[in-house]
């Protein structure tokens, strides 16, 4: 009996493996892989302990198992259970550059490196420059308004 621990523990494992990788985390593939090398070490080691008979009846009870395991899971929906049903309504704010315009003068908040806060009227924007570095505090202009991105440049 001890001789089937090892075994019995071997397979069970694989299949756990394998089915963590279906039903949980799919799309990795790592774990099923492992999954099945743990599997088949379980089914080497039947084969070389017990014997080719022994070994075939351990392989084909594995694989009705695996099948039997799956068509249960997938027939049950178990898989729904871990998956997300929200959706995301919200929407990017299509309008971030709207009361913007070319040549518009505002103030640096932040560093820009090239990427930082900058004030235009009482509203603060995320903006970028062309590579130049601008200090916090000096005044800027709107050099060029591409969707949401604003590009800007010292005055």
């Amino acid at each position: 009996m001890q001789d089937w621990i090892p075994v019995v523990l071997l397979i069970l494992i694989g299949l756990a493996l394998v089915y963590v990788e279906v039903l949980f985390v799919p799309g990795t593939t790592f774990i099923g892989i492992v999954g099945l090398i743990v599997m088949g070490i379980g089914i080497y080691v039947t084969y070389e302990k017990f014997g080719s008979e022994t070994g075939t009846i351990v392989l084909i009870g594995s694989f009705l198992v695996s099948l039997g395991g799956f068509y249960y899971s997938f027939k049950n929906k178990t898989w729904e259970r871990f998956a997300l049903k929200s959706k995301i309504r919200s929407k990017v704010k299509e309008d971030y550059t709207a009361g913007l315009e070319i040549a518009m003068v505002g103030k640096a908040l932040s560093d820009l490196k090239p990427i930082g806060k900058a004030e235009f009227g009482d509203e603060t924007f995320e903006v970028t420059t062309q590579g130049d570095l601008i200090e916090s505090g000096q005044a800027i202009k709107i050099k060029s308004l591409k969707r949401n991105k604003i590009v800007v440049e010292l005055t």
